[in-house]
């Protein structure tokens, strides 16, 4: 009765590529970011999805319908709640803006303690965790079991991440790969962690710290 739950951020965007703040605003997928998540979608070709869901960004829903071309009998759901952190007056900057006025590690440590106030015009850390912690925690109570994946951002599954560990901020690569098992009593565990199958590197992800990758269970 154990779910299993594969989570995959979304394929590199132009924003990424150009290092500009992109939470709640979106962008297109490049050409290599389209070529990356294809990789994946053949990388979990034989996973034994159940369900789906996805943030409903562009950027996300693109990702997800790519790599359910191999799985054509599994609806696509979206969630609200799986939308990325809000930047505020940031988004759509360069990160280097951001930069100048806090710390990426400040802030995403504040953020996942829930004592962020939020940024101008952006999202308090504390509805941030409120709302990551609820929409997983609201999959888990409607699968319960099967295989779910999950396509969302970088920062949103982090979130997540560092809820079911003492992770830190997993810097997540585009279109990378991490599976999490939730056991009927809500325990969690992360049984493999930022799988770079796509090849994507660190180009778009901006670690807080880099933990020690958990081996994937065969």
């Amino acid at each position: 009765m154990t779910l299993t739950m594969t989570l995959v951020r979304h394929g590199r965007t132009h924003f990424n590529a150009r290092r500009i703040l992109q939470g709640r605003c979106d962008s297109p997928l490049t050409r290599d970011g389209r070529v990356g998540v294809r990789t994946t979608a053949r990388h979990l070709a034989d996973t034994p999805f159940t369900a789906a869901w996805s943030s409903p960004s562009g950027r996300a829903v693109a990702t997800a319908v790519e790599l359910l071309r191999h799985h054509p009998e599994i609806p696509l759901r979206t969630d609200p709640d799986l939308l990325e952190y809000s930047f505020g007056i940031y988004e759509q900057r360069p990160e280097r803006v951001l930069d100048e006025v806090v710390q990426w590690t400040d802030l995403v440590t504040d953020v996942l303690a829930g004592t962020h106030p939020g940024l101008p015009g952006g999202e308090p850390g504390a509805d941030f965790m409120h709302r990551t912690r609820e929409v997983f925690a609201r999959i888990a109570q409607t699968q319960r079991d099967g295989h779910v994946l999950v396509v969302g951002h970088g920062l949103a599954l982090g979130a997540y991440l560092a809820m079911v560990d003492d992770v830190g901020l997993v810097p997540l690569p585009n279109a990378s790969v991490t599976t999490v098992e939730v056991d009927p009593d809500g325990t969690s565990r992360i049984t493999a962690l930022a799988l770079d199958v796509a090849g994507q590197g660190h180009i778009a992800a901006r670690p807080m710290r880099t933990p020690t990758p958990v081996p994937s269970v065969a």
